[in-house]
């Protein structure tokens, strides 16, 4: 780290380098402002034809303003980049180098000319990728140090330069372990060259990032985000982004990556969120929910919808003037086997019907000497008689209604289910009341993607230009369908780690993931390097592995500093507060985690003890950095330190072994400076 002192000796190039990088700041953050004055005064008056393009353009300029938000706090930019020749030069003609620096968005001063460089330009790749290997025409990498928004050190990296050797980045490790108070941040200075290579992947192709805990996958999904609205941004407002994460609290702690990226259009969403057809009011016990979360069910459905198409027994008869116009039985019944031949969905084809029939009548109008044209094909497609034929033939379908006969009509389910489930399977998943109305069920979160499934195979889902996919490894294989159905015609990134799949129903392996999800020809990238969890407590996690994914890589933290550890036997709940008080003294974030079982306790021991404390998903302050966090609950959140209390309980409160100790795996690394680990009750032994 440099914070060298002027030479008044030097060149005026060479003096007091840090007051120069500051006075390019103030001079950036001057031309921020007045690039945000130019939209403000912007008048729109005379240019839009009617109040809806002057509304349409005012939104336009209201993201605009807000993206250009100067943030006090966020650097404007983290590095500088100076380049040996000019980018795109001829090397052999000498050309002269140029000096980029590197921020989170783009600015120019008055004259158009760059000051900050946006972090997604091709000319800003080598700020990630530059190595003394392959210093990529680059003289000089420049990382910048901030306190509170202030530039107050630089290192330098002469990458041309063979006498001077590779070392570790020292702004770079306090940037990683900087204390963590408020949402998540972007990882936009420190990312490292195999999570650049994934977050500048191409739109059109799939990315499946296999991670384990503090190897930045969240991160590198929601940059991926960022860089793809900057390379395709026309194409991407009209076909949509979202990202899809496992719970409300795991959305709030990350929504504020994108915005301080300039990026905020980017939706975000649950599963849930997505299959709300009905409301949700009911459980299922792990057995019926496993069943019920089966691709199998996918067949089960299609066989239920496409029951509901009668072959024709009779003809049709149009009567048109003093003319009538009969399809027989024969003609219909091959016009709508040829639709179920084609197998495209049911509503489509249920509208296709009547313009078939019609069609039919037309030719024999043709044969008598008529000529009719489409007019004519639409009046006979809206005939009564043809309406009644398809209502018989074809009739609609709702997609609620369906799945309740079939989890509520135990002859109706063995009629589709024949070969596919078996008798226990079948009787796991029907309901043992009978229920009146789509209205009064009590519907599971399983019975929601059941009937987004069944509602597909009606009417097709809109499809997104791309998603993200986080926490992957926790859903079931119809659940994977209901995200694939959101971007069949766009890309997906898809994020998650086998060793922390916590439910009945969670994935074996990638390949049989991406299957469910309609991308099996996504590219699969391994993460093993651990930025966020120290090496002591990734180590001690790491106990676990054999025993919850044998097959996956240990995570290998690079951090130098190996962190806070300490294991301590317990008595009492207050020996649990005192512990949260010990590390509160330090600076950062504190997350207390512990079994669901063990909150009502908790949070008694906690308030007798005068000790604010906020639930997951609230935002910590400077006043109030305790959370206390039901295990369940915890994954994707990460903390400066954690407590964890009772890993046995954590273990005993999932409903078999193996996901207990997952769940474990899950609230032993969710700290970045240190971990405490209290128990009365003896360890698991996985972890002697």
């Amino acid at each position: 780290m440099s914070t060298p002192p002027a030479d008044p000796h030097a060149p005026q190039d060479a003096q007091d380098p840090l007051s120069r990088e500051r006075a390019h700041l103030g001079s950036s953050r001057a031309a921020l402002r007045a690039m945000r004055e130019d939209v403000e005064n912007l008048d729109i008056t005379d240019v839009t034809a009617n109040w809806v393009n002057a509304a349409v353009l005012q939104h336009q300029i209201d993201e605009r303003i807000k993206a250009l938000a100067d943030l006090s706090h966020t650097p404007l930019f983290f590095g500088r980049l100076d380049y040996l020749h000019a980018p795109g030069a001829d090397k052999a003609e000498g050309a002269e180098g140029e000096r980029f620096y590197i921020g989170r968005r783009h600015v120019h001063d008055a004259e158009g000319d760059p000051m900050v460089i946006d972090w997604r330009a091709p000319v800003s790749q080598p700020f990630y990728r530059a190595s003394k290997k392959d210093p990529m025409d680059v003289g000089l990498r420049r990382r910048f140090g901030y306190t509170s928004g202030d530039l107050t050190a630089y290192e330098d990296e002469h990458l041309s330069d063979p006498s001077e050797a590779a070392a570790t980045s020292k702004l770079l490790q306090q940037e990683i372990e900087r204390p963590r108070v408020g949402p998540m941040r972007d990882i936009v200075a420190t990312i490292q060259p195999e999570q650049d290579e994934i977050v500048r992947s191409g739109l059109t192709g799939s990315v499946c990032v296999q991670g384990g805990p503090g190897t930045g996958k969240t991160a590198v999904g929601l940059h991926r985000v960022a860089y793809l609205l900057y390379a395709h941004r026309e194409r991407l407002a009209r076909t949509g982004t979202l990202v899809i994460g496992p719970n409300k609290s795991f959305l709030h702690y990350i929504e504020q990556v994108l915005p301080a990226l300039g990026e905020l259009e980017v939706k975000q969403a649950t599963v849930d969120d997505l299959v709300a057809h009905v409301e949700v009011r009911g459980t299922d016990d792990a057995t019926a929910a496993v069943v019920k979360g089966d691709a199998r069910m996918a067949e089960v459905l299609r066989r239920a919808v496409r029951s509901h198409v009668t072959l024709p027994t009779e003809g049709v008869v149009v009567v048109r003037g003093s003319r009538r116009w009969r399809v027989p039985a024969y003609e219909l019944e091959t016009i709508v086997g040829e639709l179920l031949d084609r197998d495209i969905r049911y509503g489509a084809a249920r509208e296709a019907l009547p313009q078939r029939i019609a069609h039919a009548v037309l030719v024999q109008m043709e044969r008598s000497g008529e000529a009719p044209d489409d007019r004519v094909q639409d009046a006979v497609a809206r005939n009564t008689a043809v309406k009644a034929a398809v209502k018989a033939i074809w009739p609609p379908v709702d997609p609620a209604k369906l799945v309740l006969r079939l989890l509520t009509d135990a002859d109706f389910l063995a009629a589709h289910a024949d070969g596919i489930l078996d008798e226990d399977e079948q009787k796991e998943i029907l309901w043992s009341k009978p229920v009146r109305s789509v209205k009064s069920a009590k519907w599971s979160p399983a019975d929601a993607v059941l009937i987004d499934e069944a509602t597909d195979l009606v009417q097709r889902t809109h499809s997104l230009g791309h998603v993200v996919l986080d926490e992957a490894q926790d859903l079931s294989p119809m659940q994977y369908r209901a995200v694939g159905r959101r971007c069949t015609t766009g890309s997906a990134t898809v994020l998650g780690d086998l060793a922390q799949g916590t439910t009945p129903w969670a994935t074996r392996s990638w390949d049989e993931a991406l299957a469910h999800l309609g991308k099996g020809d996504a590219v699969i990238e391994e993460l093993t390097a651990g930025f966020r969890v120290p090496t002591d407590v990734i180590t001690y996690a790491s106990r676990l592995l054999p025993h919850i994914a044998p097959g996956l890589t240990p995570v290998a933290s690079v951090r130098e500093n190996p962190g806070f550890f300490e294991v301590r036997p317990t008595t009492a709940d207050e020996q649990v507060v005192d512990a949260c008080e010990e590390l509160l003294r330090n600076e950062g974030s504190i997350g207390l985690i512990a079994a669901d079982a063990r909150i009502p306790a908790l949070t008694e021991a906690l308030t007798a003890a005068g000790l604010t404390y906020l639930g997951p998903g609230e935002e910590t302050t400077a006043q109030t950095r305790l959370t206390l966090v039901p295990a369940s609950l915890a994954k994707g959140l990460e903390y400066d330190y954690v407590v964890l209390d009772e890993p046995q309980a954590v273990v005993d409160g999932e409903p078999d072994e193996r996901t207990g100790l997952r769940r474990l795996y899950v609230a032993l690394t969710r700290a970045v400076s240190g971990l405490t680990v209290t128990h009365a009750a003896p360890l698991p032994q996985q972890l002697a």
